[in-house]
């Protein structure tokens, strides 16, 4: 078990959009504020690194605490992912952590991401970002929806047409968006949740994108030209 990782064996208790050329139209919790971005190295970088590090320890101890109370096998990785915590329940030495922590859809992981961040921000008085992530969900999740992605992609510089996906959480229409811009298509988010989806778009301008999600409390954001793409998930449902 690494040093940023924390056993909690068997215990005994009796049982969380841009353009193509910006990556994310909800603008919330998930995303990241570019005006927080400081150059590693510098005090403000290491003054932010110190209050992830900071949210990262909540995270885990809330955890430990929440598995210990249902007896639940797990250890607890800890990490800083770009602006952001990042906190995995993993499986440990004792045991696999029970899927029912991530239920249908990631459902029940989306809603424990929640609370962990609420955690968080009654701890350090401050709102949290952190991503919760559990037996890989997320990880394996990501990997499938590049392929989706990309496959969106090749169609639209196919047929030169905008392609929708299927509907989708923030925290995967970001990762979608990130993808699109990155092969150099737009894309944008429209309908409402839970049946919000993601819209490729050629990259010609010529598209219509639907209305920016700033004021929304989803994550992930995304029409037009190139530009600097804003980070990150959701209230997220991130």
């Amino acid at each position: 078990m690494s040093e940023n990782s924390m056993s909690v064996g068997p215990m005994s208790t009796d049982e969380p959009e841009q353009d193509a050329t910006v990556a994310s139209d909800e603008v919330t919790t998930d995303e990241v504020d570019e005006g927080n971005t400081a150059a590693p190295g510098s005090a403000r970088g290491g003054g932010r690194r110190r209050m992830l590090e900071r949210e990262g320890e909540v995270a885990a101890d809330f955890l430990e605490t929440l598995l210990d109370i249902a007896d639940l096998d797990g250890d607890i990785d800890l990490d800083i992912d770009g602006d952001r915590a990042a906190v995995a329940v993993v499986d440990s030495d004792e045991g696999r952590v029970p899927r029912r922590l991530v239920g249908q859809d990631g459902k029940v992981l989306e809603a424990l991401q929640e609370l962990t961040r609420l955690a968080v921000q009654s701890a350090t008085g401050d709102r949290s970002r952190l991503m919760l992530d559990v037996a890989g969900h997320r990880a394996a999740r990501r990997a499938e929806l590049v392929e989706v992605a990309r496959a969106a992609i090749a169609s639209v510089k196919e047929s030169g047409e905008s392609y929708d996906l299927e509907p989708m959480t923030a925290f995967e229409r970001k990762v979608v968006h990130d993808e699109v811009l990155a092969g150099g298509l737009a894309s944008d988010s429209s309908g409402t949740e839970p049946r919000r989806f993601v819209v490729v778009h050629p990259a010609t301008g010529d598209e219509p994108g639907t209305e920016k999600e700033a004021t929304e409390s989803g994550s992930d954001a995304s029409p037009s030209a190139p530009a600097a793409s804003i980070a990150e998930e959701s209230v997220d449902p991130a």
